[in-house]
């Protein structure tokens, strides 16, 4: 799925690099609206998922650069690029922030949520007038640190994430 990235010019991608690399540190991620017009939710999510776990398995494991440039084979030169110089520039606080949470410094609980239904206006096409959009928003608290996520979805984005997380809870119900 890191495949992905490649529908994001070589020139936007160490700005995605670094805010994935903010989320595994424990700090807010790339918010999915700004690249809503690149990947669905559900590229989005495994894109998000593939990197965070790469990261964390590269710089857990310690992986050298030729390890990292195996890992992203599937990658053109320039992605990969982005990727090793941003996880090179950034591995002391990966490592760190991984160490923490191995730890138990680190803890995720979501505090509350909300949601609003609102239609989505456009200017350019009468049929899209009537295109029903949820607004959730989810109070983390992580580190002691307590942020706000918002997430807008349409009714196809909505419906990927109750099967997932019905899945979700299908699992849970069954470690019980």
């Amino acid at each position: 799925m890191i495949k992905l990235l490649e529908k994001l010019p070589s020139e936007e991608c160490p700005k995605l690099i670094h805010r994935v690399v903010d989320e595994v540190c424990g700090r807010s991620g790339p918010s999915r609206s700004d690249y809503s017009d690149r990947w669905s939710l559900t590229e989005w999510l495994e894109l998000m998922n593939s990197f965070s776990s790469l990261i964390r398995f590269a710089v857990g494991r310690g992986c050298s650069d030729q390890e990292m440039q195996t890992l992203l084979s599937d990658l053109d030169t320039t992605h990969t690029e982005a990727v090793l110089q941003c996880v090179r520039s950034r591995f002391e606080e990966i490592r760190q922030a991984l160490v923490d949470r191995t730890n138990g410094i680190s803890s995720t609980q979501l505090r509350d949520f909300n949601w609003q239904l609102k239609l989505a206006l456009s200017s350019d096409k009468l049929s899209a007038l009537n295109t029903p959009l949820l607004n959730l928003s989810l109070d983390l608290k992580e580190n002691g640190i307590q942020r706000s996520v918002n997430i807008e979805m349409n009714k196809e984005e909505l419906q990927t994430l109750i099967s997932a997380l019905e899945a979700a809870n299908k699992v849970v119900l069954q470690l019980k």
